[in-house]
């Protein structure tokens, strides 16, 4: 027995140099890469249903570039134009230059912190009359706002889009999989919806992150890979350190 075909529940990468794609050369693995979920942005509809209004707010929070792109298409639908007296705050500098997609970035009040939700604290604070908006997934971690609430900041939480399953139809064959790799509790659940007739049985699977074993095992499942861990902070080093332990055992066995 090898483990031979491995399913990531994520986009294929851009760049050739991903460690995946030397796991399956050191391996003889075949990866294949489907999302099994996928980003929808919220109606111009059911966002008037959240009654916010836009212009109410002195000041944005975005949190990655996903949200500054529905931010910007909601206020183009609903033909809202932002003032350049805005204020943007974001949680990196990568986020903070995407802006420029959308605004000329020289000439607005933009601030930005170093990946870290603490790292925005000395700078809210330096803006505690600011009205601020944050654009969220309607599944999203809570430490933007919990960060809010605990500075005593006026801030408004607007759902402008979500995660939703994608359509896995064309897989015929799920057993054909050794491994599955998941990246959120929310592929776990497009597992579900896709293949609700799905067992385990021998099949691997790996997950990333605490909030996705969690889901995992939440589903009845058997968790085989977990990460990041002490020793394997990445995906592909987990998943590589469980078939060498793999190969090891079922060489003794054969």
């Amino acid at each position: 027995m090898k483990i031979r075909k491995v399913l990531v529940s994520q986009p294929k990468p851009t760049t050739e140099k991903s460690p995946y794609f030397d796991l399956a050369e050191k391996y003889n693995l075949k990866l294949e890469f489907r999302p099994f979920i996928k980003v929808e942005g919220v109606s111009a509809k059911e966002f008037r249903q959240e009654r916010i209004n836009i212009l109410d707010h002195t000041a944005i929070i975005f949190t990655s570039r996903t949200a500054i792109d529905h931010f910007f298409r909601i206020c183009g639908e609903m033909r809202v134009t932002v003032p350049d007296t805005m204020k943007y705050f974001c949680i990196s500098e990568a986020t903070a230059f995407y802006l420029q997609k959308y605004i000329v970035y020289r000439k607005r009040k933009i601030f930005y912190g170093d990946k870290k939700v603490d790292d925005m604290t000395k700078i809210l604070l330096k803006h505690k009359t600011e009205n601020f908006l944050v654009p969220l997934s309607d599944i999203h971690k809570e430490n933007i706002p919990g960060l809010l609430e605990q500075l005593h900041l006026k801030y408004t939480k607007a759902i402008l889009y979500k995660t939703v399953s994608s359509d896995l139809s064309d897989i015929k064959n799920l057993k054909e999989y050794d491994i599955l790799a998941f990246y959120t509790p929310s592929g776990i659940k497009s597992l579900f919806q896709n293949f609700p007739d799905f067992v385990q049985e021998t099949t691997i699977i790996a997950a990333f992150g605490g909030a996705t074993a969690s889901a995992v095992e939440a589903a009845g499942l058997r968790l085989d890979i977990q990460a990041p861990t002490a020793k394997c902070p990445s995906m592909t080093m987990a998943i590589e350190e469980f078939i060498k332990k793999y190969n090891k055992e079922n060489k003794i066995k054969t």
